[in-house]
């Protein structure tokens, strides 16, 4: 029977749920977004559905983000996205429940912990097993984490970074911080309403990271510029006007620097030959944030390690919940327990 029995792997992330299948890799990238009516909790539309009603909904509808900083805030509609992901990655001929695993951030409580493994067999799942973030992002990146080496990896989410030295298939020192993807938006949204009394919503800071954000000052050359849109502030009427890659580079540096003083603390805690390790191992970057412009130039002359960014970052947990799923024996070092039913 257990031929037949499908293996999902889950990167539950804040921004972006990620489903991958063995030997199909990532069948669905979506946001962790759900649509609820607010007359009766009625579920109206998950994913790339529910996003686009964000800021845009009547008031019978609301837009939620099930997950807070990487962990479950509102637990029944974490169950109902898990059964939408599911039920859509195992396709309609499922007669068996599906194995799962789910990725968690590495300073998850054990109630957290109880909560994902509990919404998932909720969900339809037949056995779920719990891979800490950081593992699975290193797996996902190719790093061999049974080594006795030790391999720094920093996966920068939407709402966790998580740092971590990773030597014989455990995190030996490890930090979870609540700041990603989601506090640099907050960020610029802030910036912009300070400096040009401009008022801007989540998803028009989202597409000015993307689009001109940077970790560094970038030269005159190189200087990137974008048109924003948004609700002036004086007149209350819509604005438009240019931004730079200078504004967004001046109002993401306080979140940047928390993330470095992450990594910072991270070595100050790491056995002396593990760290001689990562200084000639590097640190990796992994997660959708780290394709900000230059941020692993940033970490290297913050920190004085040589750091890069794996091949398709934002795929790297996804990828490594897949992975570990598929060579369970191999990894079962490095998993937490798991539920059955």
């Amino acid at each position: 029977m257990s031929a037949f029995i499908q293996k999902i792997g889950i990167d539950l992330g804040t921004t972006y749920t990620l489903v991958h299948l063995p030997k199909k890799g990532i069948v669905l990238n979506e946001p962790s977004v759900v649509a609820v009516s607010s007359i009766d909790g009625s579920i109206l539309a998950v994913g790339d559905e529910a996003k686009e009603m964000i800021g845009r909904t009547p008031d019978t509808i609301i837009a939620k983000r099930p997950l807070k900083d990487g962990v479950i805030a509102d637990y029944k509609i974490t169950e109902a996205m898990l059964r939408y992901f599911i039920a859509k990655a195992a396709g309609p001929w499922r007669f068996f429940k599906p194995e799962v695993m789910v990725a968690v951030p590495a300073g998850i409580t054990s109630t957290e912990r109880r909560a994902v493994i509990d919404a998932a067999l909720a969900a339809g799942s037949r056995s779920v097993y719990i891979l800490k973030e950081p593992i699975a992002a290193a797996i996902g990146a190719g790093i061999p984490i049974a080594s006795s080496q030790g391999h720094m990896i920093v996966n920068i989410g939407g709402g966790t970074s998580e740092i971590a030295v990773i030597s014989l298939g455990s995190l030996v020192t490890a930090s979870s911080i609540r700041i990603g993807g989601n506090k640099l938006d907050q960020a610029i949204i802030e910036h912009v309403r300070r400096k040009y009394a401009l008022a801007i919503g989540e998803r028009m800071a989202e597409q000015v990271k993307i689009g001109i954000g940077s970790a560094q000052y970038l030269s005159e050359d190189e200087k990137l510029r974008m048109d924003i849109r948004g609700r002036d502030l004086v007149s209350g009427l819509p604005r438009t006007i240019e931004l730079s890659s200078d504004d967004v580079t001046e109002a993401i540096q306080g979140e940047l620097e928390g993330i470095v003083q992450a990594v910072k603390n991270v070595f100050q805690i790491t056995p002396p030959e593990l760290s001689a390790d990562v200084i000639e191992n590097g640190i990796t970057l992994s997660g959708g944030t780290s394709m900000l412009r230059h941020l692993a130039s940033l970490m290297t002359s913050a920190t004085g390690v040589a750091t890069e960014v794996a091949n398709d970052p934002q795929l790297c947990v996804a990828r490594g919940t897949g992975i570990a799923l598929d060579n369970l024996e191999d990894y079962k070092r490095s998993l937490s327990a798991g539920g059955t039913q």
